[in-house]
């Protein structure tokens, strides 16, 4: 079996490192494994095939600003990747974002379209049946249940900072994107299941297949030595948070507030920020940048006492699952599907925005203990989120719609 997946970056970022995880699984298991991408960060064990180059990138994100055209550039360059995909003749095309300034999505679909291939669609956000945005609860807009116009979130990514086109963008890719026979939707969550039962994506069948991590990376480690070096005690109490971009929609106010109600051993220490972040953090938080090293990321969750996931725009976090992993209990608002990650034994969920109630479930959690959690949260992860038996299930949902051909 032939499968090839398409993602904005190669093995980085959650959705990235999901797509090269399933590859792995699939080379493990004897198959084919080909991977499209715009941006790489890291190296693959797929057979890699990059769309388009950094100039073709760079007009596609002017067009996004300036005309709020987003998935509408990059003509040549994905007509060239399509010549690619021929010769290879994947029996399985799996897609996850393709938004991200490297693919036109009418020249993707018109090819899916005529190809008749198999046609797998893991939905990382809500961009695909949005005029505009990757994530629509942060202003609250609902027009995409019917007809996006007048765009409450143009300033969001994908930005545009003249045109508002929401109502055209809506219109094609509600054309684009309905009643293709050979389409399968997939997502992590059921809460994005259900939203999609309000979209134009209605029609088809969705499966859920929650994200897996790498349980032999992710596991409870002592990570006290590690921390040492970035000013944590080993009788401090930690708290942990963790980002690839860290903004209002991820929750970085909400800590910049926590930290005014910390006692002297407790702090906070935030990863994924960046250099102008960290110039304005109070004396009580700690920011390091993104970190790519997977083992020093789970160092960091098992030093931690609490995990905090105060996220306002979210489908199914792995930052969450990777805590449980190591051992340690997760505090999140009610966020999308963020809070099914979780159970009364493995932390507490909290409703979004209310800062009241983050504390109080933060400090539920420190009196009672790491080690009245820790046991527990890693029998979760075990059970639930192994990337073996995750990523297994997309190898066995790409067989059962392959023998339906």
């Amino acid at each position: 079996m032939k499968v090839l997946q398409i993602n904005t970056t190669l093995s980085a970022s959650a959705p990235g490192r999901i797509a090269e995880e399933i590859g792995q699984v699939l080379i493990s298991k004897g198959h084919s494994s080909y991977f499209g991408y715009g941006r790489k960060v890291r190296e693959s064990v797929s057979e890699t095939i990059r769309i388009g180059s950094f100039i073709d990138q760079t007009v596609h994100g002017i067009k996004t600003r300036l005309l709020d055209r987003h998935g509408f550039g990059s003509r040549q360059a994905t007509m060239r990747f399509i010549s690619q995909v021929e010769r290879i003749s994947p029996d399985i095309i799996h897609l996850h974002n393709i938004h991200g300034y490297f693919l036109n999505i009418k020249v993707l679909f018109d090819f899916l379209r005529c190809s008749g291939k198999p046609v797998v669609w893991t939905l990382h956000d809500c961009w695909p049946f949005t005029g505009h945005c990757s994530h629509f609860d942060l202003v609250g807009c609902n027009k995409w249940k019917d007809q996006c116009f007048e765009c409450p979130n143009k300033d969001s990514y994908p930005r545009s900072i003249w045109l508002d086109n929401s109502r055209q963008n809506y219109n094609e890719k509600k054309k684009l994107f309905s009643g293709l026979d050979n389409l399968v939707l997939v997502t992590p969550s059921v809460w994005l299941s259900d939203i999609l039962k309000e979209s134009f994506l209605a029609g088809y069948n969705v499966s859920v297949i929650n994200n897996g991590i790498d349980l032999k990376t992710f596991q409870i480690n002592n990570g006290l030595m590690h921390t040492q070096g970035f000013g944590v005690e080993e009788d401090d109490i930690l708290i942990l948070g963790v980002a690839n971009i860290w903004g209002k929609h991820k929750g970085l106010d909400d800590f910049l507030q926590l930290s005014k109600t910390l006692e002297a051993k407790e702090k906070i220490l935030l990863i994924g920020l960046s250099k102008k972040q960290r110039r304005h953090l109070p004396s009580n938080i700690i920011g390091l940048s993104r970190t790519e090293n997977q083992k020093e990321l789970a160092m960091l969750y098992s030093r931690a006492n609490v995990f905090v996931n105060p996220t306002y725009v979210d489908n199914f976090p792995t930052t969450n699952l990777e805590a449980l992993a190591c051992g340690t209990p997760v505090v999140t608002y009610k966020t999308g599907g963020s809070p099914e990650a979780l159970d009364e034994h493995t932390g507490r969920i909290v409703e979004k925005g209310s800062i009241t109630e983050l504390k109080a479930a933060l400090r539920s959690v420190i009196e009672a203990g790491k080690d009245s959690f820790s046991s527990q949260c890693r029998k979760r992860a075990e059970l639930l989120y192994n990337k073996y038996d995750r990523f297994g299930d997309y190898i066995n949902l790409y067989k059962q719609i392959i023998e339906k051909k």
